[in-house]
């Protein structure tokens, strides 16, 4: 199983045209988090896409390109791009270029997002929502696939028998499906043969079991080789030295974004007891000590049998020094411990 963190890049909007200090400062720790978690052993980092003024991060390829420079091993993703209301042209030239720079490290995760800014941003309508998709991503991979690019659709000028460049150091540039709670995206992963990370970012890990079902299941069907697609979890995520300083860090943080998302959709405020059962044995918060955290990869690989996890980092209210222990805790004492239990070989 590979191991790695997520980011959104959570940050205190400054709201000013200029000298938005804590957003530099944020892009500096966020490259200061791929190096640590690479030299930690970790695996992946993944960078998600955002156009709100609470997230730094709105153009993942270019901050990964950054962690490019300063890592040696570890593979590089978006998570997710927002496919609908970019242009998949240029969505693959960036990755591309992301992939050249770091020597074959670059990955896609192609999703919807969880929210709908970027549709008006780019001048999409939301209620072209599904076809956008499927229309963009349909297009991303033709050019995965192929140098010279002949293409027809609804949501985008036509392309005739154009090439497009660069092309990748990786003979096709690895594709993955995110999915949030949509049945028929895991369906589509499936069936394209692409691989499918499911956000289990509310609710019981176990009440997702059905999205793995349903992506093995179509994957069959489609002549695939279910068994051998890969499957990856993203949960929320922190460790420290033990459980009560790991929640007493991260329950401010975590709080502070769900109920900021939370005023927006009608949430009741988050408190430390509903955070505390979140963080239980069936929980799909991931924070606590190492052996406990241990404990719950295994437990999700049993449900999942899922071969990547990433762990979900929360930076805005939290102290840097932390999220970079606990990446540190992460590479250095979790993943080792779990791979040995599982039987795994690096």
């Amino acid at each position: 199983m590979e191991v790695g963190i997520s980011s959104f890049g959570e940050v205190a909007p400054a709201h000013v045209a200029g000298a938005d200090h804590a957003a530099a400062q944020r892009m500096q720790e966020l490259v200061a988090l791929g190096r640590c978690a690479d030299e930690a052993g970790l695996d992946v980092l993944a960078i998600g896409e955002h156009h709100r003024a609470d997230y730094v991060v709105s153009a993942p390829e270019m901050v990964l390109a950054a962690v490019a420079s300063v890592t040696k091993r570890l593979r590089l993703t978006s998570a997710v791009t927002v496919l609908s209301s970019t242009d998949p042209v240029r969505t693959f030239q960036n990755f591309a270029t992301l992939d050249l720079l770091s020597n074959g490290r670059a990955e896609i995760i192609a999703g919807r997002g969880s929210f709908t800014e970027s549709f008006p941003l780019f001048g999409q309508n939301l209620n072209d929502y599904d076809e956008l998709y499927a229309e963009k991503l349909g297009l991303l991979l033709a050019l995965n696939d192929n140098e010279v690019v002949t293409w027809k659709g609804k949501h985008r000028p036509a392309i005739a028998g154009r090439g497009v460049y660069p092309r990748p150091v990786q003979p096709k540039l690895p594709i993955w499906i995110g999915v949030g709670g949509t049945p028929a995206s895991a369906a589509r992963a499936g069936s394209l043969g692409l691989g499918l990370t499911i956000a289990i970012l509310g609710g019981a890990p176990a009440q997702y079991v059905t999205f793995a079902d349903i992506y093995r299941r179509a994957a069959q069907q489609a002549g695939h080789d279910a068994a051998a697609l890969p499957l990856c979890i993203n949960c929320h995520f922190h460790l420290a030295e033990n459980a009560k300083q790991a929640a007493d860090e991260f329950f401010p943080a975590y709080a502070l974004t769900m109920n900021r998302i939370g005023r927006e959709r009608g949430w009741r405020p988050m408190t430390r007891p509903q955070f505390d059962y979140l963080c239980g044995p069936d929980g799909p918060l991931f924070v606590g000590s190492p052996p406990q955290i241990i404990d719950k990869l295994l437990y999700l690989s049993q449900l999942f049998g899922n071969t990547r996890f990433l762990g979900q980092l929360m930076l805005e209210g939290m102290p840097h020094a932390a999220v970079l222990r606990s990446t540190e805790l992460f590479g250095q004492q979790v993943a080792p411990a779990m791979r040995a239990a599982l039987g795994i070989t690096v």
